[in-house]
């Protein structure tokens, strides 16, 4: 009974290790200092481009990259849209008037995310503005890449978090967040994160 007890808690370790990694690689933008301003390019105001990334400290062993941008500040369930309003014209039928864009999406655990991105090159470390690639998974808004910050109300904060990995992925483009992260087991060699914080009122 002893040496089942003591298998389970190995087990459990070997698996907590892999998102204990060293937190040793560092994440820099041009866009925005660590805990500042995410600028209105970057969200949903503006024209919701990914900001550029540095990444330090990349071990040598790495074959990989993976972002991963998130909001733990979300609410469980955003603001349902509201119901289109009708527009009565004479001698005509009511249409419905243009139903405004509204995030409508679920977070899972609080979380909202707005990026999912593996297989990058290690190269250099310098992620550009706007960066795409063919390895892209599902946001919360039930899109593929990003999407740029849109918080219902208040500050939140925006965890852009990058691991190195020691291989490469192969999942399909619709995997989300919990998909990503267990496949990405046993393979992480650091990681590291810079946040930033955004207001939709106050800008």
């Amino acid at each position: 009974m002893r040496i089942l007890v003591t298998s389970l808690a190995l087990m459990t370790l070997i698996g907590m290790a892999a998102f204990t990694t060293n937190k040793t690689l560092t994440v820099t933008s041009t866009g925005f200092t660590n805990n500042g301003t995410i600028p209105v390019k970057y969200t949903c105001v503006g024209q919701q481009a990914s900001p550029p990334l540095t990444v330090g400290n990349v071990p040598e062993a790495a074959k990989s990259l993976v972002i991963i941008v998130d909001d733990p500040d979300a609410p469980l369930k955003q603001p349902a849209a509201a119901k289109p309003a009708t527009t009565k014209t004479k001698g005509k039928k009511s249409a419905p008037a243009k139903k405004a864009k509204t995030e409508t999406a679920q977070a899972p655990a609080g979380y909202f995310t707005h990026w999912l991105i593996w297989n990058i090159d290690v190269d250099g470390g310098t992620i550009p503005e706007n960066f795409k690639n063919d390895n892209e998974g599902m946001n919360s808004a039930q899109q593929i890449g990003y999407v740029g910050m849109c918080p219902p109300t208040g500050t939140h904060h925006y965890h852009f978090k990058v691991y190195a990995l020691d291989t490469k992925l192969n999942i399909p483009k619709q995997s989300d967040k919990a998909a990503l992260e267990k496949v990405m087991q046993g393979h992480i060699l650091a990681w590291g994160e810079m946040v930033g914080t955004f207001n939709k009122t106050y800008r």
